[in-house]
């Protein structure tokens, strides 16, 4: 990629100087050379200096057998900046309820990953790819959405 035609501004928040694009994906490669794609670096909450990646809470929210579906925004929070509030699909016949799932999230993560809101919804909004609409999840509880630039 040689830039973006007539944004010059967005070519340089997206190429580096020596040619390397930045792609916002969070990344590591682990003892045996894999390397894995852990979140996109703008989807990260900043929760009182600390970075928390929705898709590590997502990934444990999906292990809880009453939960169908999960999905994980920031929420904006005066004291800390960002929480990580969890939008859950029960299972049918389900009885979680808020604190069943913070506690469930809390008793397996660093104490500042802990999920501190939880809304309760029919379905998590998804493209037809199947990649969660955060833009959507945001309106639901009408918070900003950020300006997607890097």
């Amino acid at each position: 990629m040689k830039g973006y035609v007539g944004d010059p501004e967005a070519t340089s928040t997206t190429l580096d100087p020596d040619g390397w694009l930045r792609t916002g994906d969070l990344c590591y490669i682990d003892e045996e050379g894999f390397l894995f794609v852990v979140d996109r670096l703008k989807e990260l909450i900043k929760y009182k200096g600390y970075q928390v990646a929705p898709a590590e809470l997502e990934q444990l929210l999906h292990s809880h057998p009453e939960i169908a579906d999960a999905a994980v925004i920031p929420y904006p929070d005066e004291e800390a900046g960002q929480v990580p509030m969890a939008f859950v699909v029960k299972q049918p016949q389900s009885r979680i309820n808020e604190r069943g799932v913070m506690d469930f999230v809390a008793k397996q993560v660093a104490p500042y990953k802990k999920v501190r809101r939880v809304e309760f919804v029919s379905a998590i909004p998804k493209s037809p790819a199947g990649k969660i609409l955060r833009k959507e999840l945001r309106k639901m509880v009408l918070i900003p959405f950020p300006s997607s630039k890097m």
